[in-house]
């Protein structure tokens, strides 16, 4: 296993996240140690949760599991999904936040989250009151790094001269979707990552399923999440994503990878990448997954996998400027 730096911390995690989606879900407590024993037995020493994961069951199962190993270990939660009925237990006020970070400790029994994470954006609420609440957390050492999801790269950005402004605690890491059919991090979220000095773990690198090798144009399994869950449906439910698929399916099997681990291989190897949240319902669906911390991703594997899908486009669509900028300046 290697290891990273998470943004400007300092902290090192392992290049490999495994997500605990599926704990008190699809995975009891049993199936939950069995899965993270098997990861930290690989070298994984990074956890992503969020408070709304099985209504609260995901924290708790990762609570009991890293109690031997608290300190060895880095966990993420997350805030801003609705968690309870009143009309305020959502968002990213300074009340909800205040009593979702207490409900998140509680639960996964430490004094300390390793890493907040914003779960989505709340246009009802004042980025600065945002900011200046978490900065209060970190301050009074009830969270230690922060961190945003689902956010576009202008609400990113513009939280970022905020903290900068103010003097508050900024965001370290992002979150955001990414996998060989859905690339639009890479047109301005990567890029303001780079800049910026943002570690990233995406979500979502084997689209759901669809880039497991199960899915083509002719083949669409009777269950898994894109079948099961309307939320999956409705985002890898185009036609071209599942011609896609049948591409990659082809080629990972043209060169003798499974393409559980060449989709893996293929997030982790751009550049901005820190860690890919890897998941699954049950240990043995995590071998293929932990193949790729091994898999050597070559430059022209990479372009040859980056072909078989569409490329979102320049953040400018002026495709003429961009090649002229990069035929003045690229080979200097």
């Amino acid at each position: 296993m290697k290891y990273k730096v998470l943004g400007r911390t300092g902290v090192q995690v392992s290049e490999l996240c495994f997500g605990t989606m599926s704990f008190g879900v699809e995975a009891d407590e049993a199936e939950a140690a069995r899965m993270f024993n098997k990861c930290r037995n690989a070298g994984v020493n990074f956890f992503d949760c969020a408070n709304s994961y099985g209504g609260g069951k995901a924290e708790e199962i990762l609570g009991n599991l890293i109690q031997s190993c608290r300190d060895e270990v880095v966990i993420t939660t997350k805030v801003s999904q609705r968690i309870g009925k009143d009309v305020n237990a959502k968002g990213l006020s300074r009340r909800h936040i205040t009593l979702a970070v207490e409900q998140s400790l509680s639960r996964l029994k430490t004094d300390r989250i390793d890493l907040y994470i914003l779960h989505y954006f709340d246009s009802f609420t004042a980025v600065d009151e945002t900011l200046r609440v978490l900065d209060d957390l970190v301050r009074q050492g009830k969270v230690l790094y922060l961190g945003v999801s689902n956010w576009a790269a202008w609400q990113i950005a513009k939280a970022l001269g905020v903290s900068e402004r103010n003097g508050l605690a900024r965001f370290e890491c992002i979150q955001p979707m990414y996998n060989l059919v859905k690339r639009q991090a890479e047109v301005e979220i990567l890029p303001l990552a780079e800049s910026e000095k943002l570690s990233v773990i995406p979500y979502n690198p084997l689209g759901a399923g669809l880039l497991t090798g199960k899915y083509s144009t002719e083949n669409r399994p009777s269950s898994g999440r894109i079948v099961e869950k309307n939320q999956y449906g409705l985002r890898y439910g185009s036609p071209v994503y599942y011609e896609i698929a049948e591409r990659f399916t082809n080629y990972a099997n043209e060169i003798g990878v499974h393409p559980v681990t060449l989709a893996i291989s293929w997030v982790k190897s751009h550049t901005a990448v820190t860690a890919p949240i890897i998941g699954a319902r049950k240990a043995s669906q995590l071998d293929d997954s932990l193949a790729a911390i091994d898999f050597q991703m070559e430059p022209d594997i990479r372009e040859r996998i980056s072909s078989l899908s569409v490329h979102p486009g320049t953040a400018t669509d002026r495709l003429d400027e961009v090649l002229d900028a990069k035929y003045q300046f690229g080979n200097r």
